[in-house]
């Protein structure tokens, strides 16, 4: 198996595939990062995704890194390969308070069927950004499966 190279369309695969997502569409989310082996995903705070303090829930956050560590090891990917996240863990390091939160999943070592990332959210008031998680992130690449494709 060979993994994805520079030639293959990684950008139009992540953005079709992020386009059928209904869970990023419910928090709002948008992607403005795309390169290979990196992938970020912004959202704006909205009443509906947030906990009783109008902090952005853990659920929140660890749905869109969980998106954005996937996203970042799909272009790393074969082009026929869909990719599945089999484990990962989130640390909660400060209250996600922010008119606007970045998300950001990195490849650390892509493989032919597992690919491990880290993912790091920032909440961002006023140009300042502001480390509020970190994620590691398992995926698996899946091939072959029918009603399997990214």
């Amino acid at each position: 198996m060979k993994l994805q190279d520079d030639s293959m369309d990684y950008e139009s695969r992540v953005r079709q595939s992020f386009g059928l997502q209904g869970a990023m569409q419910t928090l709002g989310a948008e992607l403005t990062r795309i390169a290979p082996g990196a992938v970020d995903i912004c959202l704006d705070w909205a009443p509906g995704l947030t906990q009783q303090h109008g902090f952005l829930h853990a659920g929140m956050v660890s749905t869109a890194l969980d998106s954005a560590c996937g996203y970042a090891g799909l272009t790393q990917m074969p082009a026929d390969a869909a990719v599945l996240t089999i484990e990962f863990k989130i640390n909660l390091l400060a209250p996600a308070k922010g008119q606007r939160f970045r998300m950001e999943g990195r490849v650390i070592k892509p493989g032919r069927t597992i690919t491990v990332t880290e993912g790091r959210a920032y909440a961002i008031d006023q140009d300042k950004e502001k480390l509020v998680a970190t994620m590691g992130c398992t995926l698996m690449c899946v091939q072959d499966r029918q009603g399997l494709s990214d």
